[in-house]
């Protein structure tokens, strides 16, 4: 028994694929440039958003050994200012990047390991100043 042939047909031109999708504009009216945003428009709201970020308060990383099996877990507190949802969406993104568990307990964002530094990294791209405390 032979093997089969495992190439597969293509109908048609290669100059089908050659054809750039954005050729079109120029028949209704539209150019490329006219579809991206003003860019003195994203640099304001960039440097509004900087603004608003630098302007977070200070926030506490410390560390401490868990009740139960003994590990370390890392704590942020000390938040003034911002909601819970804002709370629970930076302990997402937190347990995403550190790749552990952790949860939300008296407005503290408790992440299971040693994860001070990627911790720290996240508080600081969100805006706030932050204070490694406790050992």
């Amino acid at each position: 028994m032979g093997k089969k042939s495992k190439k597969i047909a293509v109908e048609g031109s290669r100059n089908e694929l050659n054809v750039s999708p954005f050729g079109a504009l120029g028949s209704i009216g539209l150019t490329e440039n006219s579809l991206l945003p003003n860019v003195l428009e994203v640099e304001k709201t960039q440097e509004l958003s900087e603004q608003k970020k630098k302007r977070r308060g200070r926030v506490d990383v410390l560390r401490q050994r868990s009740a139960g099996s003994g590990g370390w877990s890392t704590i942020a507190k000390n938040f003034a200012g911002i909601s819970v949802e804002e709370k629970n969406s930076l302990k997402k993104t937190i347990q995403k990047r550190c790749g552990a568990g952790g949860t939300l307990k008296n407005g503290n964002i408790e992440i299971q390991g040693d994860k001070r530094e990627e911790m720290r990294d996240i508080l600081e791209s969100a805006g706030f100043r932050v204070v490694f405390a406790g050992g």
